[in-house]
């Protein structure tokens, strides 16, 4: 499987050899490419991501979906973004403006950085430290305190409401959705995001096999806990247009709602980003002992498998929105605290017996 540390390597030699730049130079023009990729492939990816939960949620409705703006609506997703670019921005009276502007910068500067944690080929993952699971979990939690102060910053009792839900929601589901992880972290031995995939290389050696029923337990409950932290429905109470409006974001127009239009698509990526990686091989591909068929598998790039599997996951996640009707808040809380916590607990001692006396594949 090709390596992407090759291509790094080469640019490094090529800045700090060829060019003949020092360390700072070199280090600096690497970290600009770095963030100029990250951005890009971040707002292609809610540019598809738009898109296709458009025709997704049209199929489940027997409907076509947008249809105008270039064939089969291609375009209809860069009609809106320029819209929105050209969209005034207003400020609300007696809000606190402080808050009220720092909330949207908040919420996508926990997306992006989450983003910028997974692995995307072997060689290719951005940020890769040694207890790369726990600053996962610690960046992303910044999006409560946007949801939040959206909310308050914006004096409107609608959005207060919103916030109020969101908050309590997303950091009761981050406990199973950690717990999930910590379980994976048991069994691979590692925290690191590239560490745990390539302890997932081999025949048969994805976590939801290696693990079997504790491993599979905790892929379903972080499906839930994830789709729940990334406010979709049928979580998605602190959006409930039927009775808040829009929300905590309700009185943001422009690129102020744009930014938290773009962090809840990006959320459901990474999120099944995450999955991928910690339960599925992440870019590893399929083996299952055959030679010529894992031959076969291994030509085809980390990459494809990484963006294969992810968008798989993707698809279920908006099956589910499209499917299931929104719960209450306290049905949202009883599911979370009754049910998935306590299983996730049980689920979190079941693997350390399991790992203890080498009960895995």
């Amino acid at each position: 499987m090709f390596d992407f540390s090759i291509v790094t390597t080469w640019i490094d030699c090529f800045l700090r050899d060829t060019l003949g730049l020092g360390d700072f130079w070199s280090i600096l023009i690497e970290c600009v490419l770095v963030g100029v990729g990250i951005l890009l492939g971040y707002a292609m990816l809610a540019i598809v991501l738009i898109f296709m939960e458009r025709k997704v949620c049209a199929y489940f409705q027997c409907r076509l979906g947008p249809m105008r703006v270039g064939p089969w609506g291609i375009f209809q997703v860069f009609a809106d973004v320029l819209k929105m670019l050209i969209k005034e921005i207003f400020t609300v009276d007696k809000a606190d403006k402080l808050l009220y502007f720092l909330a949207p910068v908040f919420v996508i500067a926990a997306s992006v950085g989450t983003f910028s944690f997974l692995p995307w080929n072997n060689g290719a993952v951005v940020l890769d430290f040694n207890v790369g699971i726990f600053l996962l979990t610690a960046v992303s939690s910044i999006g409560v305190v946007g949801v939040f102060l959206a909310g308050w910053g914006s004096n409107n009792k609608y959005s207060v409401v919103s916030a109020m839900r969101g908050a309590v929601q997303m950091i009761s589901y981050e406990m199973s959705l950690c717990l999930c992880l910590i379980t994976a972290v048991i069994l691979t031995g590692t925290m690191q995001m590239s560490g745990i995939v390539e302890a997932q290389t081999g025949p048969w050696n994805w976590l939801i096999f290696r693990g079997h029923v504790p491993a599979i337990i905790a892929f379903l409950v972080f499906l839930v806990a994830g789709n729940a932290e990334a406010n979709r429905g049928p979580f998605d109470l602190a959006e409930a247009e039927s009775e808040l409006t829009a929300g905590y974001h309700t009185e943001y127009s422009g690129m102020g709602f744009g930014y938290f239009y773009l962090a809840e698509y990006l959320n459901l990526f990474v999120i099944s980003g995450i999955a991928t990686t910690v339960f599925l091989g992440g870019w590893a591909p399929i083996n299952i002992g055959i030679e010529a068929f894992d031959a076969v598998m291994n030509y085809i790039p980390g990459i494809v498998w990484f963006l294969g599997k992810t968008f798989a996951i993707v698809w279920i996640l908006m099956w589910i929105r499209w499917t299931f009707p929104r719960l209450r808040i306290d049905q949202i809380l009883k599911l979370e605290w009754k049910y998935l916590m306590p299983l996730c607990l049980v689920n979190l001692i079941l693997m350390t017996i399991v790992v203890a006396f080498g009960w895995h594949f």
